[in-house]
This record gives structure tokens, sequence and C-alpha cells, in this order.
């Protein structure tokens, strides 16, 4: 995997972005000096030092640790994964007029007071090199993610109010709960195979129930364009990247 820092090439940024120094952004405590918008909810990848995806956090975390040099961005353009720090990422951003349409390409921006500023698809860490051990919560929204929002009776995609959790051993037959026996089900087909097991009601699963080895928002959000950065450092067979 190849990486540079990027480095000025004489070029002065237009907007002013040369102003932009350290100083435009310090406050007393620390926090970030922002007009937020809604920018500051967009999900970004964090690596660790050796570039491994250890977890998904939310833009505005993501400038709070690039703001305090705890990290830097990892721009994947071409090919290649340029670095950037917050002054330098600023004044690339400050620069978009100059770069053609796709090099910021789905990214969201939030809004400062003097500047905009593009929100990084991926950060990696300076000083964190481990790789932390984590599993999929089993809970409600990762069932539905993981399924996709269809019953895995009927194959029909349904609003996640109108769908239910089944298991796939009743309880009452000694089912517990387990990403391996718990399925999305729509109302319907839930009522239909009520107590009984799909042999025992004559239905079929759509699919086997499996644990996913890692989040399935991750799986959903790869699916879009915006996204596209994060394949290239995640892999289904090593990687189990957590929402927080």
């Amino acid at each position: 995997m190849s990486n540079r820092h990027a480095k000025s090439n004489g070029r002065r940024p237009k907007r002013n972005a040369e102003h932009f120094g350290r100083g435009d952004f310090a406050t007393p405590d620390g926090a970030l000096p922002f007009t937020l918008t809604s920018g500051l909810d967009a999900k970004v990848l964090i690596l660790n030092r050796n570039y491994l995806a250890i977890r998904v956090t939310s833009a505005r975390r993501a400038f709070g640790m690039l703001f305090r040099d705890l990290a830097e961005v990892i721009h994947v353009d071409n090919g290649q994964y340029l670095s950037y720090d917050f002054e330098t990422w600023t004044e690339l951003s400050a620069m978009r007029e100059d770069f053609e349409e796709d090099h910021f390409a789905h990214h969201d921006w939030i809004q400062a007071v003097r500047f905009e500023l593009a929100v990084p698809k991926v950060i990696r860490l300076l000083g964190y090199d481990r790789l932390p051990r984590q599993t999929v919560k089993l809970n409600r929204r990762n069932l539905f993610a993981r399924d996709r929002n269809q019953c895995q009776y009927c194959g029909r995609h349904f609003p996640t109010s109108e769908l239910s959790i089944d298991h796939v051993l009743p309880r009452t037959q000694g089912g517990g709960d387990s990403w391996t026996n718990l399925v999305c089900a729509c109302v319907r087909c839930n009522a239909r195979k009520g107590g009984r097991t799909p042999e025992q009601a004559g239905i079929a699963l759509v699919r086997k129930p499996l644990q996913p080895k890692r989040n399935p928002m991750i799986s959903l959000r790869l699916g879009q364009d915006r996204y596209e950065p994060w394949k290239a450092f995640l892999d289904n067979a090593y990687w189990s990247v957590e929402l927080r």
C-alpha cells in the first residue's frame, strides 16, 4: 500500500485558504470552534497506525482527533493514499474549485464562519497500533441490517415498523437468542409460523441465518458510492468494524 504526505506545490490556495492557520481554530477549552452543520453526523472510517480498520465514528469525533493532532486524513485519489493534517486538509478543501469534480465526489461538507471544510472518509490514528477485539452486537438494528429488511420466509422487503424478530427454533422448543436462530419476519409470516419450526409450518427460510463477520451496517454503507474509499481498507475475512 503506497502512502505519501501531501506537500505544497507552490500554488497559492484560492479563497484566502493561506490565512487559515492553527490560531484561527484555537479555543480556550480545545473544543471545535465551528458553526456546525449536519455534515458532522457523517460517518468516518478510523484506521490504526498500521492502516488496519478498527471502527467507524462520526465526523464530529473525527475532526476532534484531527484538531488535536491525534490523527491524519487518508484521502484515496486515483489509487494513491494521500495523508493530510488538519491544516493542510483545510487548505485542500478551500481549493476545491481547482480540482476536477470527482476529487471531492460524494463528500459531506461543514460550514464554518469563514470557510467550508470537507468531511474526510478515512482517518488514521497516529499513536495507536492495536486491533481491538470486536464482536458484532446482537440487537434489532443489526438483525434488520443483516437481513436487509427482508422477511426471511416470504422474501418481501418491509419497513422496519412492519417487521418482527422470529425464533427459527421456537423458545418453547428450546430455541435461544443467537445470530443463527433469529431472523426478520413480517407480521403475516410470523403469525403463520406461530410456535413451530419452519419445517413444521411447511415454510422455508430464504437464507440460512449466520453471524456477520463485521457490522452489517458497514455492508449496507459499502453499497453506496460515497463510501467507496472504505473498500480499500475493509475485508470480510479479517475486519470486524463496530459503529461507535
